[in-house]
């Protein structure tokens, strides 16, 4: 193979090995899709084939080298995210999901952080990391159960605006999670390391600001739909780019440029323009995460990944438990919103590969396998769980357990679908 390769061109590597990549990713979604598994599972195990530790038929040169795919990733999911951040949606819903979304969120963090530290001996930078990443649900899963059987009520409303804010919360905790890590490395710590970092996040949130407020202002009548595409993309990627120059993450700024936008404007159909052209590219990132799995590591990582897997779970359900409580929900949500939170894959991931950025390279490693791990696993069990609660909170009639899809009559209304098709692509 290496031979081969030493007779090509740069380019030549470069351009086959991208399609290798996106060939792989396809082909392994045919198997998952079978075994009703969502794409994301496909793309990580289609990396593992690919990468270096199986089939290796990628230069680990070009995997090194194509970093900045992460950060284009995060920054079209960051802005997916932002959507739903409408000042309308917080005026019906009220004060309630904020409380459920955030003990939900950040108890699963504090016991990860915490556990992690004292159970394991585990350095606490590494655990702040992880618990900042713990906070994250994927709910792609999840949603192809509710559209698979049709659900509705006020448990899937309940659990559509929670993972919505869900992935805002995981984004604010790994950024102060950063910022923490970045100000204690070293010896000694100045005040300009402390205070240059927050400048920098608050710099990058006014350039999300005013970018949204710019692009609301660009988007007239007469734009053209392509014109319309350009016009967003280089903004996300201009965000991006300045983020990266001074080693923050896209991730806040690229939320809160959407956020603004959908205020501004209301526009939909840009939301459905970008998730047209993302796919490839969040196929790329997904199998290039797989390619950096070193699954070598498992045999060390064993106790840790599964211990892992376990609290985060634990954390999610009491705290969505607690949360619904203090929120005076309905007995149905109470009981079971826990269990539709438990996969994680998009965010978390490439929040993953920010974190090993920070880390020394050994954490960095331990850090990503844990991640990329345990998100095979809850992506296997996630639409299990998902069914059993929708199932018990009442979500689900029980006729339509036993009909197929193209025969159900039931269908959410025009809103949920159109929140369902955006949290499954972003997640």
């Amino acid at each position: 193979m290496k031979n081969i390769l030493s007779q090509l061109n740069d380019t030549t590597i470069v351009l086959l090995s991208l399609s290798v990549i996106l060939l792989a990713g396809f082909l392994l979604t045919r198997i998952t899709k079978l075994a009703k598994l969502p794409n994301v599972t496909g793309y990580i195990i289609a990396g593992v084939l690919i990468g270096p530790y199986v089939l290796n038929l990628v230069p680990s040169d070009i995997v090194k080298n194509m970093g900045f795919v992460s950060d284009i990733a995060l920054a079209f999911i960051a802005f997916g995210v932002g959507r739903f951040f409408k000042k309308e949606a917080f005026q019906e819903t009220g004060f309630g999901i904020i409380v459920i979304t955030l003990l939900e969120s950040l108890l699963a963090g504090i016991l990860v952080t915490i556990c992690m530290h004292y159970i394991f001996r585990l350095d606490w930078n590494f655990c702040l990391l992880l618990g900042a990443i713990a906070t994250a649900t994927a709910p792609a899963s999840t949603m192809v159960t509710i559209r698979q059987y049709h659900a509705r009520g006020n448990f899937v409303n309940t659990l559509l605006q929670v993972v919505a804010l869900d992935d805002a919360v995981c984004l604010i905790a790994f950024s102060i999670a950063t910022a923490v890590i970045n100000a204690n490395t070293g010896a000694s710590v100045s005040v300009s390391e402390i205070v240059l970092p927050l400048a920098y996040n608050i710099g990058a949130l006014a350039i999300g600001f005013v970018s949204g407020i710019g692009l609301s202002k660009l988007m007239t009548s007469k734009r053209s739909e392509d014109n319309r595409l350009i016009l967003t993309i280089s903004l996300l990627l201009g965000i991006a780019g300045l983020c990266a120059a001074v080693d923050i993450s896209p991730l806040l700024s690229c939320m809160l440029f959407s956020t603004t936008y959908i205020n501004m404007t209301k526009d939909k159909e840009l939301y459905k323009q970008v998730e047209k052209f993302t796919p490839p590219i969040l196929s790329i990132f997904f199998v290039l995460s797989g390619m950096s799995l070193d699954i070598n590591s498992f045999n060390t990582l064993g106790i840790i990944g599964a211990s892992y897997f376990i609290i985060r779970i634990a954390g999610k359900y009491l705290g969505a438990y607690l949360g619904c409580r203090m929120a005076k929900t309905p007995k149905a949500v109470r009981n079971y919103l826990g269990l539709a939170l438990i996969p994680q894959a998009g965010v978390a991931i490439g929040l993953a590969f920010l974190g090993k950025r920070v880390l020394p390279d050994a954490m960095g490693n331990m850090l990503l396998t844990i991640i990329l791990s345990s998100s095979v696993l809850y992506e296997l069990i996630g639409p299990a769980c998902a069914k059993i609660a929708l199932i018990y909170s009442g979500s689900i009639k029980k006729e339509k357990l036993t009909i197929s899809d193209d025969k159900a009559k039931l269908t959410v209304d025009e809103t949920q679908e159109e929140d369902l098709n955006v949290l499954q692509r972003s997640s």
